[in-house]
């Protein structure tokens, strides 16, 4: 996805952002383990008129992965790149669509920067507390979660976290999936994979600000995702006044399991 990708500063961090189509812009926020590339799929059905801005999160992607020490890796922080990459884009009020860790900085920033979303399209959100994966607890374990994600997580380890944890019906093309991982294992990757998934484990602050938000708001969530029950995603729907809800036959991520339903659901929620 992007016709152009280009590099912005945003919160002192090198930050690479796919820019494709023309017209009213659309700003999408991926989540953990992946890149910009997750919404290519669903951006092929969304027509014309619009301008797709995907951006790596900071530690993802093509963008710079800096140390823990200089980039804290947390919701907070994640929120304040986005609304500084907002200036370096030109970009106004817009509207906002963020899937996973995406979804919890997008529900973050429309809670904080009201005069920035225009309106609001939530996907299988990190928002409300419930047991951790596997991985996750890992993460938080002194020594050995740094020994699993830095050294021993290897190719097919990550296929298999992908194929289990986020989609379960190999909806994403493999080459995809080793280009998530090709990203993931350098020294750098690594480590701010760690450092996200210990910085965001704690998702109390993002649903504390949930009631907060007044953009028009639709929730899209799979009806057998593994790792949010879709549960959350109607709790979500009813804490956000207005907001609609979408429930898809699919897993983690609707968009690439089903992206023509998804783009169209944005499309008419956003015309």
């Amino acid at each position: 996805m992007g016709d152009v990708q280009r590099d912005v500063l945003a919160s002192g961090v090198r930050v690479r952002v796919a820019d494709s189509g023309s017209g009213s812009p659309i700003l999408l926020l991926h989540s953990a383990f992946m890149d910009h590339s997750t919404w290519a799929a669903m951006g092929a059905h969304m027509g014309s008129g619009f301008r797709l801005l995907a951006p790596d999160l900071p530690g993802s992607g093509e963008s710079e992965k800096p140390p823990p020490a200089r980039f804290e890796y947390g919701i907070e922080a994640f929120t304040d790149t986005v609304a500084d990459l907002y200036a370096g884009l030109s970009l106004s009020r817009t509207a906002l669509v963020g899937h996973g860790l995406g979804g919890a900085v997008a529900l973050s920033l429309a809670a904080r920067y009201p005069e920035l979303v225009e309106r609001l399209v939530i996907v299988g959100a990190w928002c409300y507390s419930s047991p951790p994966l596997l991985e996750q607890r890992l993460a938080q374990t002194p020594f050995i979660g740094g020994l699993v994600f830095k050294q021993l997580w290897n190719r097919a380890s990550f296929r298999s976290f992908f194929n289990r944890r986020l989609v379960g019906r190999d909806a994403v093309p493999a080459a995809r999936v080793d280009r998530y991982y090709d990203a993931f294992s350098t020294p750098a990757g690594r480590s701010s994979a760690l450092a996200t998934l210990r910085a965001t484990v704690d998702t109390r602050a993002v649903a504390a600000q949930v009631g907060r938000i007044q953009a028009k708001t639709l929730v899209i969530w799979g009806r057998q995702d593994a790792w949010i029950p879709a549960a959350f995603g109607q709790r979500l729907s009813r804490e956000i006044r207005g907001a609609g809800f979408l429930l898809l036959d699919a897993g983690h991520c609707p968009h690439e399991e089903r992206p023509e339903p998804v783009a169209s659901a944005i499309r008419e929620f956003l015309t």
